[in-house]
């Protein structure tokens, strides 16, 4: 029998964690078990939980007691048993994992290249997170890359959406891109994207005083505020903001320093999730959340299957070496070093150039 060690925080408070144990159920004929070698834990994980109820994050991954979730993390697993005669012991997946060692997935919809889980809880879902790469039936699969993979991919993937979105609204008519938060991962591989478009427009990233310095040597914002000097943005200049902040305060001062020239927030990430509650000055009805799931299945119609894939790939690749030049990754396994990663990100202790990956 296996054991299946599950890592939970309380849904309403997301400081409040615990480990359990339970035994993992009986496969059913065709389904599999795979183990959970290593995942990364970003800011990203935490908007998984902050929003978890409005979204549905908490659905992929129940647990018994409704008041205790567990939050979804992007890795990689091996198969250690399988009742699918296509799925062979040993075959290695990339995908969306809860913070566990183990996941019993029922395989549908299988490719040389991915498979999905048909669990029927996740059957209205979305697509995207039910997705698991088959990696090494993947052209030019690079294990090298794997912890670049974890921590980058979900959110550069973001990036490119983020940018692809604006592009095709023709940028709201803006000139200038704000960005708030602008040290984080996700910020940096949108600006990444702009700044490689024909005609970008201005970009200006917004940032604590500690993370300015680090944030221009980066290269990517040709202006660079600190949150005291959001009054200097320049309001005659058309604007959107993409918020990777979620700081009500930030975003009222913003949209009261630019007036009608701010032409739409995208609001994208909560890496300031305790400060998330909007202020008589935020402008709702030009502001909207961003999410991806939603704008990648747009495009998967738009320019047909896989179409999206290589052109999010191609450029995740190329914004992930780049981010070689700065990114430090810290690989540390067992229970304690979850526990301490997880805090080290919820207190936003994690300096902007570092990340975690970990596993049980």
């Amino acid at each position: 029998m296996t054991t299946i060690s599950e890592f939970q925080v309380r849904k309403d408070n997301l400081s409040e964690t615990r480990f359990e144990e339970r035994t993992a159920p009986p496969l059913q004929d065709g389904d599999i078990l795979a183990k959970i070698e290593r995942f990364a834990f970003t800011a990203n994980n935490v908007t998984y939980g902050v929003v978890g109820e409005r979204i549905g994050y908490w659905r992929f991954f129940p647990v018994e007691d409704e008041g205790w979730g567990v939050i979804p993390v992007w890795g990689f697993a091996d198969i250690v048993a399988s009742n699918h005669p296509g799925i062979k012991i040993g075959e290695r997946l990339y995908g969306y994992w809860p913070m566990a060692s183990h996941l019993v997935i029922t395989p549908g919809n299988i490719k040389n290249q991915r498979l999905s889980d048909a669990a029927a809880h996740r059957a209205e879902l979305p697509p995207v997170y039910n997705n698991y790469s088959r990696v090494n039936n993947e052209p030019g699969y690079d294990a090298a890359m794997d912890n670049d993979r974890m921590v980058l991919f979900p959110l550069y993937a973001t990036s490119f959406c983020i940018y692809d979105f604006l592009k095709d609204n023709d940028w709201f008519g803006a000139r200038q891109v704000i960005i708030p938060s602008a040290s984080s991962k996700t910020a940096i591989g949108t600006a990444y994207a702009i700044k490689g478009d024909d005609a970008p427009p201005q970009l200006v990233g917004v940032t604590s005083p500690r993370n300015k310095a680090a944030v221009k040597a980066r290269g990517l914002y040709d202006t660079i505020l600190t949150y005291d000097d959001i009054e200097e943005v320049d309001a005659q200049m058309p604007a959107v903001i993409i918020d990777m902040s979620g700081n009500g305060d930030v975003l009222g001062r913003l949209h009261k320093q630019l007036g009608e020239n701010m032409r739409y927030t995208s609001n994208v990430g909560v890496t300031h999730f305790d400060a998330n509650e909007m202020g008589p000055d935020f402008i709702r009805e030009r502001s909207a959340m961003f999410f991806a799931p939603g704008h990648i299945q747009k495009r998967t119609q738009d320019w047909g299957p896989g179409e999206f894939e290589n052109r999010a790939g191609a450029f995740w690749r190329d914004a992930a070496l780049k981010s070689r030049d700065w990114l430090k990754i810290k690989t540390e396994n067992g229970p304690a070093a979850i526990e301490r990663a997880y805090r080290d990100v919820l207190d936003a202790k994690t300096p902007a150039d570092s990340a975690w990956v970990v596993g049980f």
